[in-house]
């Protein structure tokens, strides 16, 4: 994974519990890379060994945490490095949702090695939809949960989330059924 993801985990971990915390949480994996560079790729191994030293050093668990660091993702890593972006993709959480494919082929302009997952939505109505997520990595399932929800805090939709499918449990891929109450007819015309 790249830098960037490495250095949200940090600054989670950094802001909820402290530089200290962080510090431990970094030994404990083994890291000795003492500042991530965003834009170079690391092996996926450095990130799960952070995630599992936050469980065991923090106390939290797993899913908890990978929620969060989900939902932290969005709110603060996408919107301060992806702003116009983001906001290119979609007007609101439906259409951003079902433009998700064309954001990660436009982040691999900037990510060359980056192997994104690849999400498609099916069965869209005006307030649901299953999102299909396939990805060559292991265990990312509450954290695709949390990016979903942060991303309806970002859009003002609250997002309820339901797993439908997971490749954990022998599925081919994750299947998200999200659901969202539509915008009124007054802010679907700008009234």
């Amino acid at each position: 994974m790249y830098g960037l993801v490495n250095r949200a985990l940090e600054d989670l971990i950094t802001h909820k519990y402290g530089e200290e915390k962080w510090l431990e949480v970094r030994d404990k994996a083994k890291v000795e890379i003492d500042a991530f560079i965003s834009n170079e790729p690391y092996e996926d191994e450095i990130t799960y060994n952070l995630i599992g030293a936050a469980h065991e050093t923090l106390g939290v668990c797993v899913s908890d945490l990978m929620l969060e660091f989900g939902n932290s993702w969005v709110m603060k890593t996408a919107r301060d490095n992806y702003g116009p972006m983001l906001r290119a993709t979609g007007a609101t959480l439906k259409e951003f949702l079902v433009n998700l494919p064309q954001l990660h082929t436009r982040v691999q302009l900037i990510y060359p090695k980056l192997r994104p997952p690849e999400f498609e939505c099916t069965d869209i109505e005006d307030g649901s939809l299953k999102l299909h997520y396939r990805t060559h990595r292991e265990g990312l399932t509450d954290f695709v949960v949390g990016l979903l929800n942060g991303l309806g805090q970002l859009y003002e939709t609250p997002v309820t989330v339901t797993v439908l499918e997971q490749k954990a449990k022998g599925a081919d891929h994750d299947v998200f059924q999200v659901r969202w109450v539509p915008p009124t007819a007054r802010h679907e015309h700008g009234d």
